[in-house]
């Protein structure tokens, strides 16, 4: 594990370079990462980690904007290292970047708490802009990513029986399943509804009680069996509830 040295300010000011830590397995590819992330402007790496307990440890003692973080990793894996560092570490964002695409992999990693995940075959634009992306606050998915994440909702199981009526959720409850259903990130609805994140996090509470979802997998499931959103592929009829 090689970490820079210099000091590290979290909160920085606009003109100022995104700092990330690269945590990948793979030596070789670890340090490609960091010298393609070195090329980038507005980037700047200040801590690598060989696997999860590094990265956890290194975020602990540099405070990154971003972790870019591989999933298979030895010991503690890129999933239970993302769940260590969002819960000790909320201003720490992590972006997944790995070879994995199952939904298994992109479930698990976004229940963790990553904000972005996208596959090795990303490009270096593409990498970039997800980093940048994730220090803003905002969702980036490599499109087979989202593709499969939106799948996986239709196929999960539905919520069980008894569910109150769809009309049971309120206009802005309403509004808020539509952009989870979007693939929207607690932020990115946040601003679309000018409320607060907390308030953001009351109302998706109260979604997961009346539709009787676990997760945000299954409220998508709800919105699309429920007439809230059509599935990917699908062309939106207009609707008075999407309005």
């Amino acid at each position: 594990m090689t970490e820079n040295t210099e000091p590290v300010t979290v909160v920085v000011a606009d003109d100022e370079p995104v700092t990330v830590v690269v945590a990948d397995d793979q030596s070789a590819v670890r340090e490609g990462l960091v010298l393609l992330l070195g090329t980038l402007p507005g980037i700047a790496v200040t801590g690598e980690a060989e696997d999860g307990e590094a990265a956890a440890e290194v975020v602990a003692a540099q405070r990154p904007q971003v972790v870019l973080m591989d999933l298979n990793m030895p010991g503690c894996d890129g999933v239970e290292a993302t769940r260590r560092i969002r819960a000790s570490h909320p201003q720490t964002q992590v972006v997944v970047l790995t070879t994995y695409s199952d939904d298994d992999s992109i479930i698990s990693a976004l229940q963790a708490g990553a904000l972005g995940y996208l596959t090795k075959d990303a490009t270096r634009a593409e990498i970039g802009r997800a980093v940048r992306a994730a220090a803003a606050g905002q969702a980036v998915l490599d499109p087979e990513v989202q593709q499969r994440l939106l799948s996986a909702a239709i196929r999960a199981p539905a919520p069980p029986s008894g569910d109150p009526d769809e009309g049971d959720l309120t206009p802005r409850e309403s509004d808020v399943l539509r952009l989870i259903a979007a693939g929207k990130s607690n932020r990115e609805i946040a601003r679309a509804l000018f409320v607060s994140e907390a308030t953001v996090k009351t109302h998706i509470n109260r979604i997961f009680a009346k539709t009787g979802s676990r997760d945000r997998t299954q409220a998508m499931r709800y919105a699309y069996t429920h007439g809230y959103a059509d599935p990917p592929g699908r062309p939106s009829p207009p609707s008075e509830r999407l309005r």
